[in-house]
């Protein structure tokens, strides 16, 4: 699993997070999240251990003012800095609650939602492998020649998991699950694969062409 200092790309920590790119670029861009746990020297990072804060500051929304939400994170700030180098199994069993007044905050439940998300991440990581020797460097999901994009494409366009299986008889839904997961954390660059286009590797299940209208006259 990444460690809690490990700096996440914004769309890792979005996965992480459970929230949209826009909703991670927010927190930075309004400086919500603590300057600390942010980086935008060579691109946007996050601390991991920080996506705990931005999953809390979305979620808890409904319930509490954005003044709330701040002052948590900022009471939060001093304690997360100094775990750092925490292992996460340590940092859960750390007492993350806050008492101010009549209000009462526990952000261990989004510590742990994060961390259940970061090992999802570890998992998807090494799930994908790239080789030129294998469809010229596209990323596959390893022992196979299945390309994971396609894969989450697939879940995208609303395919069952059972269909997706029997398009890609080498893979299972756990390694389904996974594929989405590193295609959100590592979108693709480029034009995406037209609508028509059909994975390689899959098989077609039903092939039903309707015909052409004539015009008439």
């Amino acid at each position: 699993m990444p460690a809690v200092a490990e700096m996440l790309k914004a769309t890792e920590a979005a996965v992480v997070s459970r929230v949209s790119l826009r909703d991670v670029n927010r927190v930075i861009d309004e400086r919500i999240l603590p300057d600390a746990f942010v980086s935008v020297d060579n691109g946007r990072h996050v601390l991991a251990g920080a996506c705990s804060f931005i999953s809390f500051y979305f979620e808890s929304a409904k319930r509490l003012t954005p003044e709330e939400r701040l002052f948590a994170i900022r009471t939060f700030e001093p304690k997360l800095a100094r775990a750092r180098s925490l292992a996460w199994t340590a940092l859960l069993k750390e007492d993350w609650t806050m008492r101010d007044d009549f209000l009462t905050i526990d952000l261990a439940p989004f510590l742990k939602s994060a961390s259940e998300r970061l090992s999802d991440l570890s998992a998807a990581r090494e799930l994908v492998t790239t080789s030129q020797d294998i469809l010229g460097g596209t990323p596959v999901i390893k022992g196979t020649r299945v390309p994971v994009y396609d894969v989450a494409a697939s879940v995208s366009a609303g395919h069952t998991v059972e269909r997706i299986l029997e398009a890609y008889p080498g893979i299972d839904a756990g390694k389904v699950r996974l594929a989405t997961i590193y295609a959100d954390a590592n979108p693709p660059r480029g034009r995406p694969r037209a609508a028509t286009d059909l994975p390689e590797g899959s098989v077609i299940i039903r092939d039903h062409r309707v015909p052409r209208l004539r015009k008439a006259g």
